[in-house]
């Protein structure tokens, strides 16, 4: 096997690995300082397209993580960057939040229910049968059906919460069409992130808590992995998948030396 470059930039998921349940994960403060110290790119990412970057900033600022604005990645920005391709001053019909409405604004994108473009289904609390059949009806009629990420569930205090993958599945049941996931594990987010930090991803790593996302992620997108026990994977579920991380690591406190 080939010897991998050092480590110059990094990706590095949210939820499980930085935070838990709106609380910082130890060594996540020291995990950043030392990124911020280091010089070296990097970027915090999440597939929850509820926040704007600015949002998630004072989020994490209130927990006490520094992290700049420009160093966050959500599934939104990587969705609006695909859209901006695709398809530049396009039209969408959007259910979710204003971090994927903010996204869409910002490419120029406009917004309506009038025989658009794109149907683009993103994280919300608030899920509304008249918006998932008017979504239905706008993706029978050959609207494109564009999904921020797969996850089907979602954490809460309470326990786990349906999220968007669960959401695309009922709409794709009614709809007969499936969507296109921007998010993770499509590679496509890590690509565009990497991308965004000038990064190259045989000198990156991912570091994340779920083997179905971030590490499928990153291996998709040619980088290192590093899977941390701090959040949905527990050591005996690596050998469930048919692949594995480059490293196993207790959590984010391990990796401060590898800065």
């Amino acid at each position: 096997m080939a010897e991998r470059k050092p480590i110059e930039s990094w990706l590095t998921d949210m939820d499980g690995v930085l935070i838990h349940e709106g609380v910082p994960i130890p060594g996540a403060d020291a995990f950043l300082k030392k990124l911020r110290e280091s010089g070296k790119p990097f970027l915090v990412l999440t597939n929850n397209s509820i926040y704007t970057p600015r949002d998630l900033h004072a989020r994490l600022r209130r927990m006490g993580l520094d992290v700049p604005v420009d160093n966050i990645w959500t599934s939104a920005l990587a969705t609006a960057k695909f859209l901006d391709d695709q398809r530049p001053g396009g039209t969408a019909y959007v259910i979710g939040e204003a971090g994927l409405t903010t996204a869409l604004h910002d490419i120029g994108y406009i917004l309506t229910d009038h025989e658009p473009d794109y149907v683009v289904l993103g994280e919300t609390r608030t899920y509304s049968f008249e918006a998932m059949t008017r979504a239905v009806r706008l993706i029978k009629g050959g609207a494109r059906f564009i999904c921020t990420n797969p996850d089907e569930t979602g954490p809460s205090a309470e326990g786990p919460l349906p999220a968007t993958g669960a959401v695309a599945a009922l709409i794709t049941k009614a709809s007969g069409k499936k969507p296109y996931f921007a998010g993770k594990p499509n590679p496509l987010m890590m690509r565009t992130g990497l991308n965004t930090i000038g990064a190259h991803s045989e000198t990156s790593a991912m570091i994340g808590d779920r083997m179905d996302t971030d590490v499928l992620a990153g291996i998709e997108a040619g980088m290192q992995t590093f899977l941390v026990l701090t959040g949905l994977t527990a050591p005996e579920d690596i050998d469930r998948y048919p692949f594995r991380p480059s490293h196993v690591v207790n959590s984010i406190a391990d990796l401060v030396d590898r800065v």
